[in-house]
């Protein structure tokens, strides 16, 4: 037994996830190699080729990496508890006007719960995977920081881990940028890992059509929704759409509507199936309201309004803010209009390179 104690790790059979496990062998942690089967590529009815996460060749890819070194590798099938859960959350949310975040919600609700449940049962004290981030402990909490390459950070994907699950979590790479990572799998001979392409697009949409994705899991949904009005911010109608759910906030390909400069979805109407089109300054707000808060570097912020920097989606450089927790929201007062605030994505605040929360964008606003 090591003294390190037994680590049970998430591989996906990409690059980062690989290293993280060989890292954690090679600084005496027994190490245990887990592959999690989240989706079935032949009921997603996609054209692409099953490729990333959840793909046969990664499956494999990950068991040789434990071969070679010695530890176990196991797969579990958690396609069913994945698919109840964020499959049909992502379909329930733009059928709901709104643009979810199925990554968030797999690492928050099922992926650290499903690993956790399995390390319980393997004798594992802790989990690790291959995420760009850093955890530490401060004043009896957890805290998420950004990962040291800023261009590949995180952080913004875990917010929503809650304290238990983090003082059982290891991220091997938070200190590494990926080109000593990749340095490192070629310095182990691991070159096949360093040519493999990496994926962004979600796992269970594999040719990122998520429109075509939507129309086969509700059959009737494009009839019921067809023909809405597409309408400028004053209620003018210019033409008419394919329904709500296949429309994005900040949105400007494929509308099919010419109206002398460039137009921009600014808000989506479920209840009237309108469509609402600005130009690029109306898409700005500077308030929103964020719901289902996770805190972590502090356990609330009641009474204690805050500076910080709150990202609302994963590739915003984020934007300087005040927020304020009233009751189970935060309000949130950003210092300068931010575009495209869609509903339904996760907003997550920073205070310097810590993360002091997140939650579920709600509404967006203009503040007077």
């Amino acid at each position: 037994m090591s003294s390190k104690g037994r680590v049970l790790v998430a591989m996906s059979g990409g690059i980062d996830s690989s290293v993280a496990a060989v890292l954690l062998h090679e600084q005496g942690y027994e190490v245990v190699g887990m592959t999690m089967k989240t989706w079935d590529y032949s009921s997603s009815g996609g054209s692409k080729k099953e490729t990333g996460c959840c793909s046969l060749d990664s499956i494999n890819d990950a068991r040789d990496i434990a071969v070679q070194l010695g530890f176990p590798h196991y797969i579990i099938d958690i396609r069913e508890e994945f698919g109840d859960y964020v499959i049909n959350h992502f379909t329930d949310e733009y059928i709901a006007g709104r643009t979810p975040n199925p990554c968030v919600l797999c690492n928050t609700h099922i992926k650290w719960d499903a690993l956790l449940r399995r390390a319980d049962k393997l004798g594992c004290d802790f989990i690790a995977t291959g995420h760009y981030a850093n955890i530490r402990q401060e004043n009896g909490r957890y805290v998420i920081s950004k990962g040291k390459d800023h261009n590949k950070d995180q952080s913004y994907a875990l917010w929503g881990i809650s304290q238990e699950s983090l003082s059982r979590t290891i991220f091997p790479l938070g200190q590494l940028h990926k080109t000593v990572i990749r340095q490192m799998a070629m310095d182990r001979g691991f070159d096949a890992l360093v040519k493999k392409a990496e994926s962004y697009e979600i796992c269970f949409i594999p040719d990122n059509d998520y429109r075509s994705f939507l129309k086969r899991r509700v059959p009737t949904l494009q009839a019921e929704v067809a023909g809405g009005e597409f309408v400028l911010e004053d209620g003018t109608v210019i033409g008419k759409h394919d329904g709500y759910p296949f429309y994005t906030i900040g949105q400007r390909k494929g509308l099919g509507v010419a109206l002398g400069y460039p137009a921009f979805v600014t808000r989506i109407e479920k209840e009237t199936n309108r469509v609402v089109l600005g130009n690029y300054e109306q898409l700005a707000k500077n308030g929103m309201n964020v719901g289902k808060l996770s805190m972590l570097k502090y356990e609330n912020l009641h009474g204690l309004p805050t500076e910080t920097v709150t990202k609302v989606r994963y590739n915003d450089p984020g934007t300087a803010a005040t927020i304020e927790q009233v009751g189970d929201k935060m309000l949130v007062k950003f210092h300068a209009g931010v575009n495209a605030i869609a509903p339904g994505q996760a907003a997550v605040f920073y205070e310097g390179d810590d993360v002091i929360g997140g939650g579920w964008i709600e509404t967006s606003f203009m503040l007077d």
